[in-house]
């Protein structure tokens, strides 16, 4: 209530001060060729008091019940009627001033007030001046309320695709490591000697999902080095049933990635993957070229099926459009015999995410 009176009181104030401007302005204007001060001062005032009701039934009425709701020919037709009514005025207050204070003496009137036409170009140049200006400070008003909405709006999207992110990496990470100790349960049932050695892969693994996979990128040798990892655990339960090959070429130390990215693609082709001729062979490329990264993963397969809706490749696919938007290019494709994806990333656009 404190900071309402006061900008009220002087929005008042205002009001008054560019009032009584114009009426000075109407004194000054319409007292050259005049010695008579006390008509030029009930003319200008009276002139003043027209041109308020006037400009404030265009401000404050016209204009927003009916320009800008786009009713044209309502606001075109009242302000008709307002023109007349202002014009009627006009030339009742000179014929007024004409017949009580120059006595029907039309050579005695100064000139500009014989002249009606000069009368109400000032009176309109002020009604119009004052409506641009009120149309120029809602088109303000407008653009920063739309600015402000649109700032909220994608304020309130950046959370929610923060939110679904988040979600989508509490589904990958208990899915990856539940593959991954139910595999590590399979050896501690045999008593395998290759169990301590699997403890020590999945330590590693654990490590990366805890504490690096909550960073919005990791360098994509890290993200090659846990594939290597989680590659070793599944030569030790596969043994010589499994063919595994893995071709990293040309990759910057420099260069980042989501985590867990890549990571889901390979645990998909060892369980999706069939053994054909005593043989699971994956075949793995990791590369490169014009500044795109370049993944393709293959693994063989037995049967033509519809390609997994698993979480895994699902979940994959909703975080390359949430992180990468149409900077990538996934290609799954499923043959007879083998199972193949194809994953692109433009590099700039890494960088960019990054920064």
């Amino acid at each position: 209530m404190k900071k309402i009176i006061p900008y009220q009181l002087s929005k008042v104030l205002f009001h008054l001060l560019f009032w009584f401007l114009v009426w000075m302005f109407f004194k000054f204007f319409f007292s050259s060729g005049t010695t008579s001060t006390d008509f030029i001062f009930w003319f200008s005032l009276f002139l003043t008091i027209i041109t308020v009701t006037g400009t404030y039934v265009v401000v404050y009425s016209l204009i927003p019940n009916y320009l800008l709701n786009k009713k044209y020919q309502l606001f075109a037709l009242y302000l008709v009627y307002l023109l007349i009514f202002i014009t009627g005025a006009v030339i009742l207050i000179v014929f007024t001033g004409f017949a009580f204070f120059y006595r029907l003496e039309y050579k005695e009137m100064p000139a500009l007030i014989k002249s009606i036409s000069v009368i109400l170009v000032c009176v309109f140049f002020i009604i119009t001046l004052v409506s641009v200006l009120k149309l120029l400070k809602h088109n303000y008003k407008t653009l920063e309320k739309n600015k402000s909405l649109e700032n909220k709006f994608l304020q309130t999207e950046l959370e929610l695709k923060e939110n679904e992110l988040k979600f989508l990496k509490m589904q990958i990470h208990p899915h990856f490591l539940f593959n991954t100790l139910n595999t590590m349960y399979g050896f501690a049932l045999k008593k395998a000697d290759e169990t301590p050695e699997m403890i020590l892969k999945l330590s590693n693994l654990l490590d990366y999902i805890l504490y690096q996979v909550d960073k919005p990128l990791v360098f994509l040798k890290d993200e090659i080095n846990h594939i290597k990892d989680y590659l070793e655990l599944e030569k030790l339960r596969f043994h010589d049933t499994l063919e595994v090959h893995l071709n990293v070429v040309n990759i910057s130390d420099s260069f980042q990635v989501a985590p867990m990215l890549l990571i889901p693609f390979v645990e998909n082709s060892f369980k999706h993957g069939e053994i054909l001729n005593g043989k699971l062979v994956i075949s793995i490329s990791v590369y490169m070229r014009e500044n795109a990264l370049f993944f393709e993963i293959k693994n063989s397969a037995k049967t033509k099926n519809e390609v997994s809706n698993g979480i895994g490749l699902v979940n994959i696919q909703k975080r390359l459009e949430m992180l990468y938007t149409e900077n990538f290019s996934l290609v799954i494709k499923n043959t007879n015999d083998q199972f193949v994806v194809n994953l692109s990333i433009n590099e700039s656009i890494l960088k960019a995410n990054d920064d």
